[in-house]
């Protein structure tokens, strides 16, 4: 039987705690969401100005990349290069650069989702949070 690491929520705290101060140090009003490997959400936040959409699209981003265990532009960039038909696949609505998967040991157990901001600018928040892991 294989084991598999889980976030425990004094990690989740700690990669929220270092996404939000990533993204008040460049002044941006986003919403983080952390997910767990299954894309069940332990965590949101919408910071101060963040429009309210954001805090739907921010977990539909962590989700994807979570159960996709890839980042959630590699599914943009799909769509993009011309698979539309991407958009009808079941269980994926985050399908916007922004959510990134959080691996341990090779393994995803779980992913942080970002919006507010440009969709690139959403990954780097998301990035920067996972590295206080």
């Amino acid at each position: 039987m294989k084991q598999q690491p889980q976030l425990e929520f004094s990690d989740v705290k700690r990669i929220a705690a270092a996404a939000e101060a990533h993204a008040l140090e460049k002044g941006w009003a986003v919403s983080i969401a952390i997910v767990d490997a299954g894309g069940h959400l332990l965590w949101l936040q919408r910071l101060d100005g963040a429009a309210p959409i954001s805090a739907q699209i921010a977990p539909a981003k962590a989700h994807t990349a979570s159960v996709g265990r890839r980042e959630s532009k590699v599914y943009e960039d799909m769509i993009n290069g011309g698979r539309v038909s991407f958009l009808s696949a079941p269980g994926i609505a985050g399908t916007l650069e922004g959510g990134v998967p959080i691996l341990v040991d090779g393994q995803v157990v779980g992913a942080v989702g970002v919006s507010g901001v440009k969709s690139s600018e959403d990954a780097e928040i998301a990035k920067a949070g996972i590295a206080a892991l």
